[in-house]
């Protein structure tokens, strides 16, 4: 327990130090373009509707949460977790409100929804897509648009020729799909792990501070798609739905056409097939399935027009051409990991400590069954980290890996106190801070 505490510490000391010394980077140099670093925040001390919902919520989950994830039905716990999750995510943001923290989040200049109405016709609009990624160009796509394929943007497109317009639509779309994420890891952890730890792992899912950027940001999307691949694959390589490799794989490929980033789920991917090898060997045509799914969504998006590789240079070229060449590699490559400690939480940090010692000791089969997602996991976002192209922001950007690393708290053997803190710095971090995302 002590040590747990030792990992909590040095995991708030790293938090401490990336608000520090980013304040006097930000203050002195005016080159990291975040007004509270290492998040993209502002000081904004709040209360809001969504206030006695989230508090009520973290209170009856860090006391009540461990006991229902045991004893409930495997079934009833899916689907409470999923409603639990959703809950969570919504009351945090709507401590902004509806139209702050819902309705507007998706509607800046910057984002996804100002995009729709080039998409009138989308065979055209992903043929020219590439023709808009670089500033300088005629009509250049707004920041996020550019950043990622047109699957992202074609989403909400979707949802507007759909009749659901607007960003209350579009944010509900992300908090809705986002939640069910947890659903996933669950589902993937009792395929390749055990009941146990899956169950133990369930409140640690629900109540992450992730949640505060899980509400109504796109990326809450990206998360639940590789999410859902991954337990497919999970399920596919255990030999339990061996069919769904197919279904696993186009959900991989529909993540890699919304974010270039998520092509590093693949490592994660690898971990699942690893795990899964005696599968593979017995059934000779999971792989061939799994690559075939894979490969539609690029083929389909290839024959429309657009071409991913070429997209992706471009975008390297805006990136530089923004903050993102101004913005310190140097702050950033250990700045970053500093987010991802806020978005997992104290929690997560005294698991991961756990996670090292199942490596080395081998702790039983499920124990380092576990170590190993959690580790590719990590492999995956320091990958994420080192390429340079996730300077800032990582807080929303990689909320994909986040709900990956939050397993390792099914390790700790006292859950409730940890489930106390994890929910006191998700509500501090909304109360106290207006986030970005």
């Amino acid at each position: 327990m002590r040590r747990d505490l030792y990992a909590a510490g040095a995991a708030a000391l790293l938090v401490t130090a990336a608000v520090l010394i980013g304040r006097r980077v930000q203050d002195t140099r005016h080159t990291l373009f975040v007004h509270w670093p290492p998040l993209l925040a502002e000081w904004d001390p709040h209360v809001g509707p969504g206030t006695p919902a989230a508090v009520l919520l973290a209170a009856a989950g860090a006391a009540q949460g461990p006991a229902l994830a045991a004893r409930l039905p495997w079934r009833a716990l899916l689907a409470a977790a999923w409603a639990a999750s959703t809950g969570w995510i919504l009351s945090l943001a709507l401590v902004d409100g509806w139209h702050r923290g819902v309705a507007a989040r998706l509607t800046t200049r910057n984002e996804y929804l100002r995009a729709v109405g080039r998409f009138h016709d989308v065979p055209a609009a992903l043929r020219d897509f590439g023709h808009h990624i670089v500033s300088g160009t005629p009509d250049p796509w707004p920041a996020h648009v550019a950043g990622h394929p047109p699957a992202a943007t074609l989403t909400f497109v979707l949802l507007d020729r759909a009749g659901l317009r607007g960003g209350g639509w579009a944010g509900t779309w992300c908090v809705v799909l986002g939640a069910s994420a947890c659903v996933a890891v669950l589902i993937a952890l009792r395929a390749l792990t055990d009941e146990t730890l899956a169950r133990r792992a369930a409140p640690f899912l629900v109540l992450s501070p992730a949640a505060v950027w899980l509400g109504t940001s796109a990326d809450a999307y990206f998360a639940a798609c590789a999410a859902w691949s991954l337990a497919l694959l999970a399920l596919a390589v255990t030999g339990r739905s061996p069919a769904r490799a197919v279904p696993a794989g186009l959900l991989f490929g529909l993540t890699c056409y919304l974010s270039y980033g998520l092509v590093l789920i693949a490592l994660m991917g690898a971990a699942v097939l690893l795990l899964g090898r005696t599968a593979l060997r017995e059934r000779p045509l999971l792989l061939p399935a799994l690559l075939a799914g894979a490969a539609a969504v690029p083929l389909a998006f290839t024959l429309a027009g657009f071409n991913w590789w070429t997209a992706y240079h471009l975008l390297v070229t805006r990136y530089y051409q923004g903050v993102g060449g101004v913005r310190p590699y140097t702050y950033w490559v250990w700045a970053n990991l500093a987010c991802a400690a806020v978005i997992t939480g104290p929690a997560t940090a005294a698991g991961l400590r756990r996670t090292g010692t199942a490596l080395a000791h081998r702790t039983g089969p499920a124990g380092t069954r576990l170590a190993v997602l959690v580790s590719a996991t990590l492999l995956a976002l320091l990958a994420a980290d080192l390429s340079g192209m996730s300077k800032a922001e990582t807080e929303r950007i990689w909320l994909p890996f986040a709900l990956w690393l939050l397993p390792a708290c099914a390790r700790l053997p006292h859950p409730r106190p940890w489930l106390a803190a994890q929910a006191v710095l998700a509500l501090l971090l909304n109360h106290l801070l207006l986030t970005g995302w």
